[in-house]
């Protein structure tokens, strides 16, 4: 799962300010969740809670859903 994926789904941000920030990181070549971040849209504490959660289930550890 993406992570933009998971910080709409944990409703972090909206499907709307994902896809605004996409069209910035285009053009800025950063990392989403570190664009983000310095957005002020997300915080630093979010950013490793989503990054945990897509590295377990990218791993096969994450069964609740």
């Amino acid at each position: 799962m993406k992570i933009g994926e998971i910080l709409v789904r944990r409703q972090l941000i909206s499907q709307v300010k994902l896809n605004q920030a996409i069209n910035v990181q285009t053009l800025l070549h950063l990392k989403l969740g570190e664009l983000l971040v310095f957005l002020g849209w997300i915080q630093p504490k979010n950013l490793a809670e989503a990054l945990k959660e897509q590295y377990w289930r990218q791993n096969g550890y994450w069964v609740i859903d």
